[in-house]
């Protein structure tokens, strides 16, 4: 999946790593980028940009996305929340599920059959947090837990059908999200630049900094990516069953 000359959506386009996304998207020859904000538009003096109002959570704009968009090659699910928590509120956590998880859903949904026809690419700007949950923001890692699953059941029911999906396993990014966190971190360009690298390299599973690609090895040759393996999950049914 080269970049180039290829139509590309990106929600939560406005800031960090989306905003990133785009430009790195346009820097490497995209033909169009759809960039979706929920509040206000991108701005960007590049004629391939096309803003979208798309709340990931709102049904009627994703289908207004849909509607405005008349190709696809690559959807990036960027969009994200994150409220630091203790699961003590069940409020927060429906909030966290409502944007990683079923906005990500609805937003698949919507575009796979532009995608089915192009033979693209879904790519889920997930997180570590999906590996192992965080104790300063447990719901925004129980949502991004329940993203990483639904990209490895999209991936398992689509690869036949000549769409591929990636998972972006990110550590820190210096984004509005990790203010406050005195820890490393990485720039979203670099981050950016690694996401869009690992797409067109067709990398499942993409680490996209420092810290996250401390374990790619170990994660691409663990036990549960060999449940991902060719032979399909219910012919190994028989190593995880009584």
């Amino acid at each position: 999946m080269n970049i180039e000359n290829k139509t590309v959506l990106i929600t939560g386009a406005n800031r960090g790593i989306g905003r990133a996304l785009v430009d790195e998207a346009l820097q490497r020859g995209a033909k169009r980028v759809y960039a979706g904000t929920r509040r206000s538009a991108l701005q960007n003096a590049d004629a391939r940009v096309t803003p979208l109002a798309l709340d990931v959570t709102n049904a009627g704009q994703i289908q207004g996305a849909v509607e405005k968009v008349e190709s696809l090659d690559i959807l990036i699910n960027n969009a994200g929340l994150d409220l630091h928590d203790d699961l003590s509120d069940h409020a927060g956590l429906e909030r966290h599920l409502a944007v990683n998880l079923f906005g990500t859903y609805a937003v698949t949904k919507a575009f796979l059959p532009l995608l089915a026809r192009s033979r693209g690419a879904i790519v889920n700007v997930l997180s570590l947090a999906a590996l192992a949950g965080l104790p300063f923001t447990p719901a925004y890692s129980i949502s991004k837990a329940a993203a990483f699953s639904l990209t490895q059941s999209l991936r398992a029911l689509w690869a036949g059908r000549g769409v591929r999906v990636h998972a972006v396993l990110a550590g820190p990014v210096d984004t509005d999200m990790t203010r406050g966190l005195d820890i490393p971190k990485a720039s979203p360009e670099s981050v950016a630049r690694a996401i869009v690298a690992g797409v067109e390299k067709g990398e499942e599973d993409i680490f996209p900094d420092p810290v996250s690609a401390s374990i790619a090895d170990n994660w691409r040759s663990g036990a549960a990516k060999a449940l991902e393996r060719p032979i399909r999950i219910t012919d190994r049914l028989h190593l995880i069953t009584p």
